[in-house]
């Protein structure tokens, strides 16, 4: 029995209008995860929010999400759905949708990763404790092998990104940073 284990790269929610409110930070670690999953042949799997027109998506009972539905914003077409363009993906690499926090809810990635064979995740996105840490949780019930690029992900509040990082995280996943991931892959 082969041991091989196959990778993807997910980038999560590095989109226009989440980047957005993350301006004063240097998305210069994605881009270095990204560079290296590519040397490495390793897929880079994009994942996105947004939602169909009219948000039939939404429920009243979900506290974020139904406030995007009322203020409008985040559909499918628009900029703010769009992958940033400092960390935009190359022909045929492939771009999820999702429609809740975690890269699994209402999307087909969990399909996708399936049929390409993928048994390990390194995750990355913005927030770490929004859809890093949903993917994180649902990947790890689903029996993935995890890393997480503790700086390739980004949150509004450092103390609570250090203590996923740190505490939580831990627990179901190797935690390194770009450069350490990047090493280990020579």
């Amino acid at each position: 029995m082969s041991h091989l284990h196959k990778a993807a790269l997910l980038v999560m929610d590095l989109q226009n209008g989440i980047v957005s409110r993350f301006a004063d930070n240097n998305l210069q670690p994605f881009q270095k995860a990204i560079e290296a999953a590519r040397q490495h042949d390793i897929p880079v799997i994009y994942v996105r929010v947004a939602f169909r027109e009219g948000y039939p998506e939404t429920s009243l009972r979900n506290k974020a999400f139904s406030r995007i539905a009322q203020y409008g914003g985040m559909t499918e077409l628009e900029e703010a759905t769009q992958i940033h363009a400092s960390v935009k993906p190359q022909p045929g690499e492939l771009v999820v949708v999702k429609r809740r926090v975690s890269a699994f809810a209402g999307s087909d990635l969990e399909v996708i990763l399936r049929a390409m064979q993928v048994d390990t995740l390194i995750l990355t996105g913005i927030a770490t404790s929004g859809v890093v840490l949903s993917t994180l949780r649902e990947a790890a019930d689903k029996d993935f092998a995890l890393t997480v690029l503790s700086d390739a992900c980004l949150d509004g509040d450092p103390e609570v990104h250090r203590v996923l990082v740190e505490k939580v995280f831990p627990r179901q996943a190797e935690v390194m940073t770009v450069g350490e991931w990047a090493g280990s892959l020579q």
